[in-house]
């Protein structure tokens, strides 16, 4: 006891010295050693000194709270059971005292199956413990029991006092002490009435993971209902109600939004050990909040490789948490389906954001940019594009402009209208300017249009969407973003409103699945499925050969109506003048008469429709040509590869004798593998001896002093750039100096300053650390990677919630442009403009005002009064009207 008593002294407040005098009375003389005494009292004088007050003691001989079963024992339910033929009774299951449990599990079951065919609910209470910490008291009692804590309120408890007191038994049980069964409120009857209470509402484990996986597959409350009520045979046989499975679902939605970035970035690892050519890449504000989100996988940048000539953007989707704009990449393939790129979330659509978009998308992609990008008509998207995108050809959605057609053409648009119907066919079939422009003269003259602002504001902008000025540029077909459209529209079906980010990418990668197995349906049907020929030429059966099925069925409809087209030679096997047979019965301003040109010796046939620079498909006049001409195939120079069965088949330059045609692309690790081959063999021939030593060092290190300059231009393909480059998060306290680091295995980092190295650096610019020395990009990488290893414990934080008022909803969002407009302007009878009223016009000169029209009865047609309001005895007060009766 001597260690005791020191501790005891140095204890100013005594309450060591009340524990000893606790522990010296527990334990009896002589039971214990000194030694024992002082190692307890030791520890507990430890725990006194990190916690101040009430110091919990460690539990000894602590009883369990239920008993072990036995064979020989029977429960309380099958004594109810067994015995409710002799009882007379109409309840089932009696609670009376004495009755004996194995746990309080058990008692709570039994005594809320009496509360069931009672009429009532239960609910636990008070519970009490001994001084071992075991439970030894626990009361289950009426949901009506208690007082309401406000008294004006909706509570419906009135102090009932139906209750059961359970205490323990000698062999760890339980037993029933007390036993009130009178209750001071109205009994519920129906099954409907008692599910309401909590005790009565039960879902089990596999029905709650059944809801979640509907819920996460967007299927609505109603319909998971119905659902599981086909599992319970018919509705009335469901264990709860559908107010519980709301409230369920609301409870299932607030976990998936629970540590949203962690989720997030736990299926980006998963993908990234999945697919090592996944890319994710994360803009964060000053706060480490989720700015902007981009991802993108190795199947994605495999068919941009092919088939990324031409490219949709839309961002005019928000079913998220966040209410984050998500917009999505979107090409089309040779199969002529839509492929996604990329996708990326963004908090807002400013100039600065959609920079970064779409820079990070040309990294993404090894580099390569679009030849043509469609999207509505944002300025900002615009002004973004024509500073990363300055070669290539930006043109606004046909449909975004048009789609206030109907708000301000009013009744000259409607369904049955003739101004429609010629208005689409001057907007979607015109391929000529001259066309266009004379079909738009006649059109406005012929209805009287000229003057309304909607179509002047959307003339003015015509380069920019019409068809006729597509013609020279390649947009495979495309004159809207109808692709990302559908692409968006079918996400929905996919993501449930309002959902969380990790949802969202588990849901967007089940469209993309969904994408590629259609896409794997037409490769089988154009591997093995045969070509049905319509007219059975020479010219049909070789492009059965050479096009995809899909392809191939979209030349018939074009061969189809070269037919309607006759063919007048101007030069023989030059020039050509192809007609419409019924040129008399059409429009003055539809263009009937195409001159075709014909050179390099029937190589090449040039149409002023433009189609093939259009499209890429061999137009119908040119088609009418050559079968004019008899030819048996169609010329190479106009069989574009993206269209062909071999579109996929792009070798670089030193494997390009293995395709059956010509590809330009490049492997970009082809450099890196030739170059460290040579290396190789230049260090194992300087190794041989000390002369040839110097010799290949002297000239290695001429090599490098006379390759600084052509080495200083880096276009981001190399392999340290690759390694690097497959995740990314670009952090900064400004977005004009940000500097993107990339990960390799999927971990998130931030740069500390605006002045951090970029390891992987834009395409346009020289790279400083590319230096004519080979340890410039050794130093960047490593750079790179130490900053990962250091900046891992920065955890990134999802954007703030924006929740709107209302109902979730998957409706289409509307375009920043269409936001900021104020409400629908109204237009001057007189002169169309803008500001003023008929009345006030200033062109309006002394034309007289309308008489206003005197409101008259509908019944007897007398001013002063309205038809609901008009009764038949005051026509008897009209001369020459007899009276009715």
């Amino acid at each position: 006891m001597g260690t005791v008593r020191e501790f005891v002294e140095d204890d100013p407040s005594g309450r060591f010295a009340d524990l000893l005098d606790t522990v010296e009375g527990v334990v009896p003389d002589g039971s214990d050693s000194d030694e024992k005494k002082s190692t307890r009292a030791e520890n507990i004088y430890v725990t006194m000194d990190d916690k101040v007050g009430w110091v919990s003691r460690k539990r000894r001989d602590v009883m369990p709270d239920e008993r072990s079963t036995s064979a020989d024992r029977v429960i309380a339910l099958e004594k109810a059971l067994t015995g409710f033929a002799d009882n007379h009774s109409e309840t089932v299951v009696i609670p009376s005292v004495g009755l004996t449990f194995d746990s309080i599990n058990e008692a709570y079951e039994f005594y809320n199956l009496y509360s069931w065919e009672t009429g009532f609910g239960v609910r636990y209470a008070k519970s009490r413990s001994n001084v071992k910490g075991t439970k030894c008291m626990q009361e289950f009692v009426c949901c009506y029991s208690g007082k309401p804590k406000e008294a004006n309120s909706k509570s419906s408890r009135c102090q009932c006092q139906a209750m059961i007191r359970l205490l323990r038994t000698d062999d760890e049980g339980w037993y029933i002490n007390e036993f009130r069964s009178n209750h001071n409120h109205h009994m519920l009857n129906t099954c409907a009435e008692k599910l309401r209470f909590p005790s009565h509402r039960h879902i089990d484990k596999y029905t709650r993971e059944l809801v979640s996986q509907l819920r996460q597959n967007n299927v609505n409350v109603s319909k998971v209902y119905s659902i599981i009520a086909t599992f319970f045979g018919r509705v009335e046989n469901v264990p709860f109600t559908k107010r519980c499975l709301r409230t369920l679902c609301g409870k299932l939605s607030r976990e998936q939004a629970d540590d949203d970035v962690r989720n997030t970035m736990a299926i980006f690892s998963e993908m990234k050990a999945q697919d090592g050519e996944f890319t994710y890449n994360v803009q964060v504000d000053d706060e480490s909040r989720i700015r902007t989100h981009m991802w993108t996988n190795g199947r994605s940048k495999t068919q941009f490789h092919h088939f990324g000539d031409v490219v949709t953007f839309d961002t005019t989707y928000k079913t998220n948490l966040y209410d984050m704009p998500f917009g999505l990449f979107v090409g089309v393939n040779n199969h002529f389906q839509s492929v996604l790129y990329a996708g990326v979330l963004m908090r807002d659509e400013t100039e600065d954001t959609f920079k970064w978009i779409f820079d990070e998308f040309m990294k993404m992609m090894g580099g390569k940019k679009p030849i043509t990008i469609l999207t509505d008509q944002a300025r900002a998207m615009e002004k973004a594009i024509e500073d990363v995108y300055p070669n290539s050809t930006h043109r606004w959605c046909k449909w975004h402009v048009l789609k206030k057609a109907k708000e301000n053409l009013g009744a000259h648009y409607t369904k049955k209208s003739d101004f429609r119907a010629e208005f689409h066919k001057l907007v979607h079939e015109m391929l000529t300017i001259d066309e266009f422009e004379d079909g738009w003269a006649a059109l406005l003259d012929k209805y009287s249009l000229k003057n309304n602002p909607y179509l002047t504001q959307i003339y003015e902008t015509r380069l920019k969407w019409a068809k006729p000025y597509f013609a020279g540029k390649f947009c495979a077909r495309q004159t809207s973003t109808g692709r990302s459209e559908t692409a968006n529209h079918m996400l929905k079906q996919y993501v449930p409103p309002s959902c969380s980010m990790n949802l969202f990418v588990k849901q967007y990668n089940k469209l993309q699945f969904d994408r590629e197995q259609e896409e794997g349906f037409q490769e089988k049907r154009t591997r093995l499925s045969r070509a049905v020929l319509k007219v059975n030429t020479a010219l049909e059966v070789h492009a059965s050969k050479i096009y995809t099925r899909k392809m191939f069925e979209i030349l018939g409809e074009i061969l189809y109506e070269s037919g309607r087209y006759d063919v007048e030679e101007i030069i023989a096997k030059q020039k050509y003048i192809v007609t419409h047979q019924k040129a008399e019965h059409r429009e003055k301003w539809f263009k009937c008469r195409f001159e075709v040109n014909v050179t390099d010796n029937l190589g090449y046939f040039s149409c002023i429709c433009g189609l093939f620079e259009h499209m890429g498909m061999v137009c119908c006049h040119s088609l009418q040509v050559m079968v004019f001409l008899r030819l048996k195939q169609i010329p190479p120079r106009h069989i574009l590869k993206r269209w062909s069965i071999h579109g996929r088949d792009n070798l670089p330059g030193h494997l390009k004798h293995y395709q059956q045609d010509m590809g330009p692309p490049d492997a970009p690790t082809f450099r890196h593998s030739a170059l460290y081959i040579t290396a190789l063999e230049v260090a194992n021939m300087g190794d041989r001896n000390p002369a040839a030593f110097e010799f290949m060092m002297s000239g290695l290190v001429e090599l490098r002093t006379r390759g600084g300059e052509v080495c200083a231009f880096n276009d981001g393909l190399g392999v340290v750039e690759q390694q690097v480059s497959n995740n990314a998060v670009a952090v900064g306290p400004k977005l004009n100096t940000i500097s993107s680091v990339r990960s390799v295995e999927g971990n998130r980092t931030k740069s500390r300053d605006a002045t951090s190295v970029s390891v992987h650096p834009p395409m346009s610019q020289a790279s400083e650390a590319s230096c004519p020395n080979g340890d410039g990009y050794n130093s960047e990488f490593s750079e790179a990677a130490s900053r990962l290893m250091t900046n891992t414990e920065e955890e990134l934080l999802a954007p703030e919630r924006n929740k709107k008022r209302g109902r979730p909803t998957t409706s289409r969002d509307k375009a920043p442009y269409e936001k900021d407009s104020a409400k629908r302007s109204r237009f001057c009878s007189v002169c169309r403009g803008k500001g003023h009223k008929s009345s006030t016009c200033p062109d309006r000169g002394d034309v007289p005002k309308k008489e206003r029209k005197v409101a008259t009865c509908g019944k007897c047609g007398v001013p002063g009064h309205r038809r609901t309001t008009c009764s038949k005895p005051l026509m008897s007060t009209m001369a020459g009207v007899p009276p009715s009766h």
